[in-house]
Protein backbone atom coordinates (compact mmCIF):
# COMPACT_ATOMS: atom_id res chain seq x y z
CA UNK A 1 0.00 0.00 0.00
CA UNK A 2 1.14 3.56 -0.97
CA UNK A 3 2.76 5.49 1.90
CA UNK A 4 0.66 8.71 0.94
CA UNK A 5 -2.53 6.27 1.24
CA UNK A 6 -1.83 4.96 5.28
CA UNK A 7 -1.04 8.38 5.36
CA UNK A 8 -4.49 9.91 4.81
CA UNK A 9 -6.29 7.03 6.19
CA UNK A 10 -4.95 7.49 9.47
CA UNK A 11 -5.59 10.95 9.61
CA UNK A 12 -9.28 10.65 8.20
CA UNK A 13 -9.35 7.91 11.06
CA UNK A 14 -8.57 10.01 13.89
CA UNK A 15 -11.35 10.62 16.85
CA UNK A 16 -10.66 14.06 16.39
CA UNK A 17 -11.26 14.89 12.64
CA UNK A 18 -14.19 11.88 12.68
CA UNK A 19 -15.78 14.13 15.62
CA UNK A 20 -15.48 17.25 13.78
CA UNK A 21 -17.04 15.60 10.25
CA UNK A 22 -19.80 14.31 12.00
CA UNK A 23 -20.86 16.93 14.18
CA UNK A 24 -20.15 19.81 11.43
CA UNK A 25 -23.46 22.55 10.98
CA UNK A 26 -23.90 25.45 9.17
CA UNK A 27 -23.91 28.49 10.79
CA UNK A 28 -27.57 29.56 11.02
CA UNK A 29 -28.83 32.07 7.95
CA UNK A 30 -29.61 35.40 8.97
CA UNK A 31 -30.48 37.98 6.90
CA UNK A 32 -28.92 41.24 7.10
CA UNK A 33 -30.90 44.22 7.87
CA UNK A 34 -30.25 46.22 4.72
CA UNK A 35 -32.21 43.25 2.64
CA UNK A 36 -34.93 44.34 0.96
CA UNK A 37 -37.24 41.41 1.01
CA UNK A 38 -41.09 41.35 -0.68
CA UNK A 39 -42.86 44.09 0.66
CA UNK A 40 -45.09 43.32 4.07
CA UNK A 41 -47.51 45.21 5.89
CA UNK A 42 -47.18 47.42 9.15
CA UNK A 43 -50.30 47.88 9.94
CA UNK A 44 -50.81 51.25 8.80
CA UNK A 45 -53.98 52.40 7.52
CA UNK A 46 -54.06 52.47 3.77
CA UNK A 47 -55.71 55.46 2.06
CA UNK A 48 -56.00 54.28 -1.47
CA UNK A 49 -54.05 57.00 -2.85
CA UNK A 50 -52.71 54.61 -5.40
CA UNK A 51 -48.58 55.65 -5.25
CA UNK A 52 -47.58 52.25 -4.95
CA UNK A 53 -48.85 51.52 -8.00
CA UNK A 54 -47.87 54.40 -9.83
CA UNK A 55 -44.61 54.12 -8.93
CA UNK A 56 -44.01 50.59 -9.25
CA UNK A 57 -41.36 49.59 -12.01
CA UNK A 58 -42.96 45.72 -12.44
CA UNK A 59 -46.34 45.14 -14.38
CA UNK A 60 -48.64 43.53 -12.25
CA UNK A 61 -46.66 43.45 -8.98
CA UNK A 62 -48.91 45.47 -6.56
CA UNK A 63 -52.68 46.17 -6.82
CA UNK A 64 -54.78 47.99 -3.81
CA UNK A 65 -57.65 46.25 -2.88
CA UNK A 66 -61.02 46.70 -1.21
CA UNK A 67 -61.22 44.53 1.83
CA UNK A 68 -63.80 43.84 4.91
CA UNK A 69 -60.79 45.99 6.90
CA UNK A 70 -60.42 48.63 4.37
CA UNK A 71 -58.32 49.18 1.31
CA UNK A 72 -55.08 46.76 0.98
CA UNK A 73 -52.08 47.00 -0.90
CA UNK A 74 -51.72 43.21 -2.30
CA UNK A 75 -47.91 42.15 -3.43
CA UNK A 76 -47.80 39.26 -6.29
CA UNK A 77 -44.05 37.84 -5.41
CA UNK A 78 -44.18 36.56 -8.91
CA UNK A 79 -43.65 39.84 -10.56
CA UNK A 80 -42.43 41.99 -7.83
CA UNK A 81 -38.38 42.36 -8.32
CA UNK A 82 -37.93 43.97 -4.34
CA UNK A 83 -37.18 47.43 -5.74
CA UNK A 84 -38.63 48.95 -2.64
CA UNK A 85 -40.12 51.83 -4.36
CA UNK A 86 -43.99 51.08 -3.18
CA UNK A 87 -42.38 50.97 0.44
CA UNK A 88 -40.72 54.49 -0.34
CA UNK A 89 -43.72 56.34 -2.56
CA UNK A 90 -46.66 54.96 0.43
CA UNK A 91 -47.42 58.62 2.36
CA UNK A 92 -48.51 56.55 5.26
CA UNK A 93 -46.36 54.31 6.13
CA UNK A 94 -48.30 51.00 5.05
CA UNK A 95 -45.53 48.91 3.41
CA UNK A 96 -42.09 47.95 4.78
CA UNK A 97 -39.09 45.90 3.64
CA UNK A 98 -35.33 45.84 4.92
CA UNK A 99 -34.35 49.52 6.99
CA UNK A 100 -36.05 51.88 4.32
CA UNK A 101 -38.43 53.10 6.13
CA UNK A 102 -35.65 54.27 8.82
CA UNK A 103 -33.26 55.29 6.55
CA UNK A 104 -36.10 57.83 4.90
CA UNK A 105 -36.91 59.05 8.43
CA UNK A 106 -33.30 59.25 9.15
CA UNK A 107 -32.54 61.42 5.94
CA UNK A 108 -35.85 63.30 6.31
CA UNK A 109 -36.81 62.42 2.53
CA UNK A 110 -40.08 61.37 0.78
CA UNK A 111 -40.63 60.95 -2.88
CA UNK A 112 -42.53 63.43 -4.89
CA UNK A 113 -44.91 62.84 -7.67
CA UNK A 114 -45.92 64.91 -10.99
CA UNK A 115 -47.40 64.24 -13.88
CA UNK A 116 -47.15 65.49 -17.56
CA UNK A 117 -49.80 65.35 -20.05
CA UNK A 118 -48.59 64.87 -23.78
CA UNK A 119 -51.00 65.20 -26.69
CA UNK A 120 -50.21 64.32 -30.47
CA UNK A 121 -52.58 66.70 -32.00
CA UNK A 122 -51.77 65.38 -35.24
CA UNK A 123 -53.60 62.36 -33.94
CA UNK A 124 -56.58 64.16 -32.04
CA UNK A 125 -59.56 64.46 -33.55
CA UNK A 126 -60.98 66.32 -30.51
CA UNK A 127 -63.58 63.97 -29.98
CA UNK A 128 -63.76 64.88 -26.08
CA UNK A 129 -63.65 61.72 -24.70
CA UNK A 130 -60.51 62.50 -22.67
CA UNK A 131 -62.22 65.68 -21.17
CA UNK A 132 -65.37 63.96 -20.58
CA UNK A 133 -63.58 60.70 -18.74
CA UNK A 134 -61.27 62.59 -16.55
CA UNK A 135 -62.54 62.29 -13.20
CA UNK A 136 -60.86 65.54 -12.09
CA UNK A 137 -62.66 67.56 -14.61
CA UNK A 138 -65.79 65.98 -13.36
CA UNK A 139 -65.61 67.18 -9.50
CA UNK A 140 -64.58 70.64 -10.88
CA UNK A 141 -67.54 70.67 -13.33
CA UNK A 142 -70.84 68.63 -13.04
CA UNK A 143 -71.70 69.13 -17.00
CA UNK A 144 -68.66 66.92 -17.33
CA UNK A 145 -70.28 64.12 -16.14
CA UNK A 146 -73.00 64.23 -18.72
CA UNK A 147 -71.00 65.37 -21.85
CA UNK A 148 -71.67 68.53 -21.40
CA UNK A 149 -69.44 71.19 -22.71
CA UNK A 150 -67.20 73.42 -19.92
CA UNK A 151 -68.37 75.98 -18.13
CA UNK A 152 -65.18 77.06 -16.77
CA UNK A 153 -61.32 77.21 -17.92
CA UNK A 154 -60.38 75.55 -14.28
CA UNK A 155 -60.15 72.20 -15.71
CA UNK A 156 -57.90 70.08 -16.23
CA UNK A 157 -58.04 69.56 -19.74
CA UNK A 158 -60.83 70.61 -22.55
CA UNK A 159 -61.37 70.51 -26.04
CA UNK A 160 -60.67 73.76 -27.87
CA UNK A 161 -60.70 74.64 -31.18
CA UNK A 162 -60.76 70.76 -32.10
CA UNK A 163 -57.42 69.79 -30.19
CA UNK A 164 -58.03 68.46 -26.78
CA UNK A 165 -56.23 71.07 -24.28
CA UNK A 166 -54.24 71.16 -21.34
CA UNK A 167 -55.22 73.56 -18.83
CA UNK A 168 -54.23 72.57 -15.62
CA UNK A 169 -51.74 70.04 -15.24
CA UNK A 170 -50.87 70.48 -11.82
CA UNK A 171 -54.54 69.08 -10.82
CA UNK A 172 -53.08 65.81 -12.85
CA UNK A 173 -53.75 62.69 -10.19
CA UNK A 174 -51.72 60.27 -13.11
CA UNK A 175 -55.26 57.58 -13.09
CA UNK A 176 -54.56 57.48 -17.07
CA UNK A 177 -58.31 58.00 -17.45
CA UNK A 178 -57.62 60.44 -20.46
CA UNK A 179 -55.22 58.07 -22.02
CA UNK A 180 -57.45 55.33 -21.63
CA UNK A 181 -60.37 56.68 -23.33
CA UNK A 182 -58.70 58.29 -26.55
CA UNK A 183 -59.95 56.46 -29.35
CA UNK A 184 -56.66 57.25 -31.38
CA UNK A 185 -53.99 57.01 -28.64
CA UNK A 186 -53.13 60.68 -28.91
CA UNK A 187 -52.74 61.40 -25.16
CA UNK A 188 -50.16 59.97 -22.97
CA UNK A 189 -49.61 60.77 -19.52
CA UNK A 190 -45.41 60.87 -18.19
CA UNK A 191 -45.78 60.12 -14.11
CA UNK A 192 -42.75 62.00 -12.29
CA UNK A 193 -40.92 60.83 -9.74
CA UNK A 194 -38.37 62.61 -7.35
CA UNK A 195 -36.51 62.18 -3.73
CA UNK A 196 -37.32 65.34 -2.00
CA UNK A 197 -36.96 66.91 1.69
CA UNK A 198 -40.00 65.61 3.57
CA UNK A 199 -41.90 68.46 5.14
CA UNK A 200 -41.21 69.60 8.78
CA UNK A 201 -44.46 68.47 9.97
CA UNK A 202 -44.37 64.74 7.97
CA UNK A 203 -41.29 63.46 10.29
Amino acid sequence: MPLSIVYYAKEFFRWEWARKFLAARTAPLVIPPHFRNYPEMTGKTCTHQLFCMMVCPAPGAIDVVSTAEGWMPRIHVGHCIRCGLCVEACPNGVLTSGRILESMFNDNTCLSFSFRIDVDTKKCMGCGNCAVACPVNKLIDAQMSHGGKASTDDLLLKVSEGKCLVLHVEKCTGCKTCENHCPNEAIQVARLLEAVHAPEDVV
